[in-house]
């Protein structure tokens, strides 16, 4: 899954903004870390990863930002389970690699390019005051919080 927009808000406050002068303030999406906890447990087991487009500040900066908030102990998600990209692009390469069948983001662009990921969710939850992407093909699930998410995996796995 994606980081920014998934598991970190988008707040547009500049003080809690994460590339604002205080990012470690930046809220988590709500729910997120209780919802990626059991579907660790539930589901993926050690399965679970973590690709991000992020240049060497900003992946320095999300690493900072998850450990700061104990998001590898809170979520039992391995961190060497997290993967940055330099390009948006680069996204389907590491899902191809890892063979990852499931993937959430909050950009369609991104989910329509993961041509060996099955199950894409647009997760628009976490993206707060931005535009809310357009609507997605039969190929993307649309998602508004954790909690449907946890049901709508559920759903592909029964």
């Amino acid at each position: 899954m994606d980081v920014g927009g998934v598991i970190i808000a988008r707040a547009g406050d500049e003080d809690t903004s994460f590339f604002g002068k205080r990012p470690m303030l930046t809220p988590p999406v709500e729910g997120a870390f209780d919802c990626l906890a059991l579907l660790a447990e539930t589901r993926f087991g050690s399965g679970v990863h973590l690709v991000s487009k992020a240049g060497p500040r900003t992946a320095s900066l999300t690493r900072s930002w998850l450990h700061h908030h104990d998001f590898f102990e809170r979520t039992r998600i391995a961190p060497e389970n997290m993967h940055f990209v330099q390009e948006r692009g680069a996204k389907a390469e590491v899902c191809a690699r890892l063979g990852l069948a499931h993937f959430i983001d909050d950009r369609l662009d991104v989910l329509r390019s993961l041509k060996t990921v099955e199950h894409k969710y647009l997760f628009v939850s976490g993206i707060g005051g931005h535009a809310v992407p357009s609507e997605p093909d039969d190929q993307v699930t649309r998602v508004h919080a954790w909690a449907d998410m946890v049901e709508v995996v559920a759903r592909t796995m029964d």
